[in-house]
Formats: C-alpha cells, structure tokens, sequence
C-alpha cells in the first residue's frame, strides 16, 4: 500500500482525535486488522477505503491525493 495514504489516514486520525480502535469498531473490523493497515502489513481493499473515508469523514481523494502534513506519526495512539 501506498505509504502516504497511510500517513494520511494517520494523520486524519490524529487530528481529530481518534484511535485505530475507533476505526477497527466503526468499520465492524478486528482492531488487528486495522493495526496490519497502520504498519503497512496489508491494505485494504477499495470498497473499504471509501469506508474509511466515511468514517472519518474526508473524502475518498482526500485519503488518496492530498499532501501529508508535517506530523510525528510514531506519536499517533494505536
């Protein structure tokens, strides 16, 4: 998976304070999974990309296109 997609689902999450525990829940996935995603372990799919882009509420080009800010993602909660 594209690392800075990553990073921009981090980022987003940080910024509005929520935690892969949030996500896993809201997404009806295994906090595990999730965590896999965050490491770059493995990805998911495009059917739930766009349910993370609902979740947090950005679009899915969003996720997908815009550039990351400058933030410590290592200080993200997991």
């Amino acid at each position: 998976m594209d690392r800075e997609l990553i990073n921009r689902i981090k980022v987003v999450l940080a910024e509005k304070n929520l935690t892969n525990k949030w996500l896993a829940e809201k997404l009806n996935k295994d906090q595990g999974t999730v965590s896999k995603w965050v490491t770059n372990t493995s990805q998911p799919d495009l059917k739930t990309l766009i349910q993370i882009a609902q979740c947090l509420n950005v679009g899915i080009q969003d996720l997908l296109r815009e550039p990351v800010k400058n933030i410590n993602v290592n200080s993200i909660k997991q």
